[in-house]
């Protein structure tokens, strides 16, 4: 297979039908071989064998069809940080990986922390985005969780969410202001959730390795502390917090018991942290640096049965690039992270739907429908009037990842050289068919 991808950009402003796809449509419990009709850049029919003289088809057959990926944890980088990525380098790699719904990030240069900054950057979304890209606005001013920052003004100009991503709010009392702050408005706040007196300095997870490669670790008590105080706070103010990036056996536990409780909080974990251990950190390679760091094979079944049980509510990316020169240091002085939208999808069919691990129809609802009911977006979902944003995957199709053939500005990817089973060949957004292999 030639790994050399372009994205072509068709106009479809009339109609295309989609034919002979299984599709997978977890918002309306829909899983069979049919027919999707698009007119005029919305869903008009999904049914067996539709018949209508369309100005497009798409021959689907032996290919899934689902809605597309919605990714609510990637860092774009804008405004500041445009040499990483930027809206245009990071919409591109979403394409590239099915996704059509991703929301950003707010720990930029300068932090998104006021209306104006959320306004500016939704038209620049608008301008220059070729999937539908979401604001996360701070909880703090310039993120340093002293002082709240101006979270209604930015509701009002388009913030989907809050998160001092990168940050843990140490001050429980200025934490629990914004859970009041927020209250009733219906929305979320994104938690980092590491104490920060027992990570600090730390490059990997405490334990064995850490100790072997005499590299400083973050322990997982620290995940555990935190997710355990702000399930608190939210279960004593009514708030609604949701747990990021999460990496630990026992914070799962806390989760499943709070939501057993009553308690509003939804969490999210990434492909990496249910697939990969500590056992991978190789101090010659920073792409493994990340944070909260991999940990152990104990967390990463903890975590694969969070996601089947229900306690863990969607899958994300953390698409965090970072520039060369940047990630090319000693382990412990790199940056945390790397991008992951375009191996995401191809990482999760390979090391668990064919290892029988985790049902793809899981692995969709995961990544459509249940985002897109926690935070209240009108996405993931093929029904009838909705925006017609779809992925189109080949399970099958195998592929090397190849850091050359990235549309993201980032490299450092520790699945760099990994042959992959499965990856999204057709992205679809409101109607206009953006890649094709």
């Amino acid at each position: 297979m030639n790994n050399s991808w372009e994205i072509h950009r068709a106009e479809i402003k009339d109609s295309l039908l989609i034919r002979g796809g299984r599709v997978i449509d977890p918002a309306n419990n829909i899983d069979k071989i049919a027919d999707v009709l698009i007119v005029d850049g919305k869903i008009a029919a999904v049914d067996a064998d539709i018949k209508f003289s369309a100005q497009h088809e798409y021959n689907a057959a032996g290919r899934i069809v689902t809605p597309g990926l919605i990714d609510m944890h990637v860092h774009f980088r804008e405004p500041g940080q445009e040499a990483k990525e930027d809206f245009v380098s990071g919409s591109k790699a979403a394409v590239a990986g099915g996704y059509t719904t991703v929301a950003t990030m707010p720990n930029t240069s300068p932090v998104v922390d006021n209306a104006a900054l959320v306004r500016s950057m939704v038209q620049r979304a608008n301008d220059v985005g070729i999937i539908n890209i979401k604001i996360i606005g701070a909880v703090t001013k310039n993120q340093q969780g002293l002082e709240l920052a101006e979270m209604r003004d930015m509701i009002d100009a388009g913030a989907v969410a809050f998160s001092d991503d990168g940050h843990f709010d140490d001050n429980a009392k200025i934490f629990m202001n914004a859970l009041d702050y927020l209250h009733g408005t219906g929305k979320v706040i994104i938690c980092h959730e590491e104490e920060t007196s027992l990570v600090r300095d730390g490059a990997m997870n405490e334990g064995r390795r850490s100790a072997i490669l005499g590299i400083k670790g973050r322990p997982s008590v620290a995940e555990d502390i935190a997710v355990a105080r702000d399930c608190l706070l939210a279960e004593y103010t009514g708030g609604r917090v949701h747990i990021a990036h999460m990496s630990s056996a026992r914070a799962v536990e806390i989760v499943r018991d709070a939501k057993r409780r009553g308690v509003k909080v939804t969490a999210e974990v990434t492909p990496q942290h249910l697939t990969m251990t500590e056992d991978l950190v190789d101090p010659t390679n920073s792409a493994t640096k990340i944070n909260p760091p991999l940990r152990t094979q104990k967390d990463c079944d903890a975590l694969i049965e969070g996601l089947l049980d229900g306690t863990i509510d969607m899958i994300v990316t953390d698409h965090s690039p970072h520039a060369a020169e940047e990630k090319d240091r000693e382990y412990i002085y790199a940056p945390s992270g790397f991008p992951g939208l375009e191996t995401s999808l191809g990482i999760l069919l390979t090391d668990l739907y064919h290892r029988n691990i985790i049902p793809l129809s899981k692995l969709i609802s995961k990544m459509t429908y249940e985002p897109a009911k926690v935070f209240k977006l009108d996405a993931g979902t093929l029904s009838i009037g909705a925006d017609a944003d779809i992925a189109i995957i080949d399970t099958e199709l195998e592929w090397n990842v190849d850091a050359k053939n990235f549309y993201t500005r980032g490299s450092h990817s520790p699945f760099v050289g990994r042959k992959l089973k499965g990856r999204a060949v057709a992205t679809i957004v409101r109607g206009d068919l953006m890649k094709l292999l």
